[in-house]
């Protein structure tokens, strides 16, 4: 949370009081990722797929009266605007209050609802990266802070459209 990118979120207006930045990146530059950011080493170690080459990675900060309405992730498609859904979303659960009240995510498949999921630390989950997800109001106090992976598998004329490595923030650009 020191890390000087972190800002008010750049991602769209579903994202409803919280804080963040990302990091775009392919495969090929997964190196270069992890020496800027040494701290992401553990979690990209664990959570990136073998059968991905593209990623939109982003630490979300939220504190009461945040949330995340309903939407489904193409958060590349700033660069490629014919991608699909990511492959799988993965999120690993980083902090949050023991006494937390809301911050759940909200998984739905054609607006029915497939899951629920209360954030616990130190947890990594997966879903279906063309499911449609939320996260419920936070109104308790404390932060929940996650790290937020859509992965991707792109092929020829997608992933040359991909940044190799750039970071993407309110604060200052990378």
């Amino acid at each position: 949370m020191a890390c000087p990118y972190f800002a008010v979120n750049n991602l769209n207006r579903d994202f409803v009081g919280t804080k963040g930045f990302s990091v775009v990146f392919r495969r090929s530059h997964l190196a270069m990722v992890e020496q800027r950011f040494p701290y992401f080493k553990p979690y990209l170690q664990q959570a990136l797929q073998p059968d991905c080459n593209a990623f939109y990675l982003n630490p979300l900060l939220l504190t009461s009266g945040s949330r995340v309405d309903p939407h489904i992730d193409r958060s590349l498609r700033s660069y490629c605007k014919t991608i699909d859904p990511p492959t799988v979303v993965s999120v690993l659960y980083v902090t949050v209050p023991a006494d937390i009240a809301g911050g759940d995510l909200i998984l739905r498949s054609h607006k029915r609802k497939v899951g629920q999921i209360h954030p616990q630390p130190n947890t990594l989950i997966f879903f279906q990266g063309d499911l449609t997800h939320s996260i419920t109001p936070v109104t308790s106090s404390g932060i929940r802070l996650s790290l937020v992976c859509e992965q991707y598998s792109l092929e020829g004329t997608q992933l040359q459209d991909i940044p190799e490595f750039i970071v993407e923030s309110r604060a200052m650009r990378g």
